[in-house]
C-alpha cells in the first residue's frame, strides 16, 4: 500500500503510482511529491493544492526519447520493417514488401507540446507535410517551424499517420474512438505513445482486426501491464511496453528532475 509506505515522508518520488486523496490522507507530513517522468495523470493535483502538497514536475526532460520513438515508429511502419522482420524470423518468410518512404506523407501531430515540437523537429529533413492541431493558439511557431495549423477533423480524414501527443485528462480520454478510426484512412497509421486513455483500446483493435486501418504502434496501454493477448498478437499492430520515455538519458534526465525539486524546496 503506497500510503503505507510513504505515510510518514516529507517528500517522496514518484513515477506511475496513484497519489490519490486516500494516499495523501495517509501522508500528514507530505510537503512535496515529486514527479518521476512527465505525465500527471496519477496524480490528483487539486487534491495536493487543497492539502498544500507542492507537485514538482518538469515539462519535457524525456522528450527526445519518446521523439525518437515516435520517429522510429513512423519510418518502421511506413517501410513495413517491424512486421516483414516479425514474418521472417517467424516463418522465414523473404517477401519484398517494403513498404513506403515516409518522405512526402502527410502527417498529423495532434498536441504540440514538449514532445510534439520534438517531433517536428525531427521530422524537418523528411520534407512531409505536418498537420498540428492543439488546444493552444501557437501561430507564431506555426509559421517559424513550417507547418500547417489544423483542425483534428482534417487530421483524421486526410494524415497518412497520425500521431498522438496530448496529455490524458477528461477532455481527452477516448478521444480516439470508434468514429474517429472510421474517418481515417485505410492505409493511414496511428501512433500513439503518450497515454494508453486517450485511445479506446477497444475500438483500436477492432479497427486493426477489420482492416480500417492499416496498422499502429502504441508504447502505451489502457491498463498496465496489458495483459489483452488478443490486442498484443494484433498482426498489424506493433506494441513496446511503456518504453518511450526510458532510454538511459532520458532516466537519468527525469531522476536528476525529480531529485533537484526534492533540493530545491527543503533548502
Amino acid at each position: 500500500d503506497l500510503g503505507e509506505y510513504i505515510k510518514d515522508a516529507d517528500g517522496a518520488v514518484v513515477g506511475l503510482e496513484p497519489i490519490t486523496d486516500n494516499v495523501l490522507e495517509a501522508c500528514p507530513n507530505l510537503k512535496i511529491v515529486a514527479k518521476f517522468g512527465v505525465g500527471l495523470d496519477n496524480v490528483d493535483r487539486e487534491a495536493c493544492s487543497r492539502r498544500g502538497v507542492t507537485v514538482g514536475w518538469t515539462g519535457g526532460v524525456n522528450r527526445r526519447g519518446v521523439a525518437e520513438m515516435t520517429l522510429c515508429f513512423m519510418i518502421g511502419l511506413s517501410r513495413n520493417i517491424f512486421f516483414s522482420a516479425r514474418g521472417l524470423r517467424a516463418a522465414a518468410d523473404w517477401s519484398k514488401l517494403g513498404g513506403a518512404d515516409l518522405s512526402g506523407k502527410i502527417v498529423g501531430i495532434i498536441g504540440a507540446g514538449y514532445i510534439g515540437k520534438e517531433v517536428i523537429r525531427m521530422l524537418q529533413p523528411f520534407g512531409c507535410k505536418i498537420l498540428v492541431n492543439d488546444i493552444l493558439d501557437q501561430s507564431d511557431y506555426y509559421r517559424s517551424a513550417g507547418v500547417t495549423e489544423s483542425s483534428k477533423e482534417n487530421i483524421y480524414t486526410s494524415a497518412d499517420i497520425i500521431s498522438i501527443h496530448t496529455t490524458l485528462e477528461k477532455s481527452t480520454r477516448h478521444m480516439i474512438d470508434v468514429e474517429v478510426l472510421s474517418k481515417m484512412k485505410e492505409t493511414a497509421y496511428l501512433i500513439n505513445v503518450a497515454r494508453g486513455g486517450i485511445v479506446d483500446q477497444n475500438a483500436l483493435k477492432i479497427a486493426l482486426r477489420e482492416r480500417q486501418i492499416a496498422a499502429a504502434a502504441v508504447d502505451v496501454f489502457e491498463v498496465e501491464p496489458c495483459d489483452d493477448q488478443d490486442f498484443l498478437n494484433l498482426p498489424n499492430l506493433y506494441c513496446t511496453p511503456h518504453t518511450g520515455g526510458s532510454s538511459a538519458e532520458s532516466i537519468l534526465a527525469m531522476g536528476r528532475s525529480a531529485i533537484g525539486h526534492l533540493v530545491n524546496y527543503f533548502h
